[in-house]
């Protein structure tokens, strides 16, 4: 008897086409066949959280934006006006905003989900940048989302996030789990001139010298990470047991999934990697991890767009697996080559 796998090949290989013809669909296709055990598989109620926090190190120049463009940038989600609302809208896909540690006191508004763990974490320049429960409450409420998202239905999720200062932990993040030296992780985040470049660098690379080598994936998150970080970190492992695709986003995104995979492998074969962040740490990211996202738009934007522009891209993956004929079906000759 032929396992799954082979089944989920055949009926591929045999779609009225050339072997391999239909290329990085046929790859996705199978991998959404095989998570969820099914030669008709589904997707099912799309939904991003994008999950915002600032950052105890922001004031210290490690941003071109001052911190209170993350609050702004969250009120611009809930009245509809952020990029990722526009790609939501358009490939009809559910977002939630999620205050996992915004330093502003959000009046309850549609759309917006209360996960605050404080008003930022602390500063990653003088000691961590949160305490072992305070990255326990971020998994545990990420966890909780998630499972109320999977109770609507959804089985396809992607990661989005806010946060003056999240390059600079991400890359401190990637360092670390990617063992790289930090001036090859740093770049130029909302958009740092030269001089900032210089800065942040110097900036980070003192940081290190504080903290020392850390591999532990728990506590590099709970030393370098943010709230935000660390609760997509959370959801992406929480996603995995409730059997879901999982969209990853850019350069921020990816350093959660660092974490989250080095704490349960299982959680790469359920991982679909979006699109290639112009961030300049990310193709680093990428290499390590062996994975070749499915579109490379020099995007570098953050909130989850590269999940929501590149799931159409999955629909079409599924679609021609459901809906393609065979070429027995269709009466066509297959070709006859060895």
């Amino acid at each position: 008897m032929s396992t799954f796998e082979e089944q989920i090949q055949h009926k591929i290989d045999t779609k009225t086409k050339p072997l391999g013809a239909l290329g990085k669909l046929e790859a996705i296709a199978k991998q959404v066949a095989t998570i969820q055990q099914s030669l008709t598989p589904q997707l099912k109620q799309p939904t991003i959280l994008t999950f915002a926090g600032d950052h105890g190190a922001a004031k210290a120049g490690v941003s071109a934006f001052p911190q209170e463009v993350t609050f702004q940038m969250v009120m611009n989600f809930l009245n509809g006006g952020a990029a990722i609302n526009a790609f939501c809208q358009q490939n009809q896909i559910t977002l939630h905003v999620v205050d996992a540690g915004v330093n502003f006191d959000f009046e309850a508004a549609p759309g917006l989900i209360d996960a605050k763990v404080a008003h930022g974490t602390a500063s990653y320049i003088t000691g961590t940048a949160m305490t072992e429960a305070q990255l326990q409450d971020c998994f545990d409420k990420s966890a909780a989302i998630v499972a109320d998202v999977a109770k609507d239905g959804c089985n396809v999720i992607g990661f989005g996030e806010m946060g003056i200062g999240n390059t600079a932990s991400s890359s401190l993040i990637m360092s670390a789990m990617c063992q790289l030296p930090i001036e090859r992780c740093v770049g130029r985040g909302t958009g740092l001139d030269d001089e900032g470049m210089h800065h942040k660098t110097d900036l980070l690379t003192q940081v290190q010298a504080l903290h020392g080598d850390i591999t532990d994936p728990r506590l590099v998150m709970q030393t370098y990470g943010g709230f935000e970080i660390a609760q997509m970190c959370g959801a992406m492992l929480a996603a995995q047991k409730h059997g879901m695709i999982v969209m990853v986003d850019g350069f921020i995104a990816t350093a959660a999934y660092l974490v989250a995979v080095a704490i349960n492998p299982a959680l790469k074969d359920h991982a679909i990697f979006c699109h290639t962040s112009g961030e300049a740490g990310h193709q680093l990211m990428l290499d390590h991890l062996k994975v070749e996202p499915l579109v490379n738009l020099g995007m570098r934007l953050g909130e989850g767009t590269g999940c929501a522009v590149a799931y159409p891209l999955i629909q079409s993956a599924v679609a021609f697996l459901n809906d393609m004929a065979s070429f027995e079906s269709a009466g066509v000759s297959e070709s006859d080559a060895t």
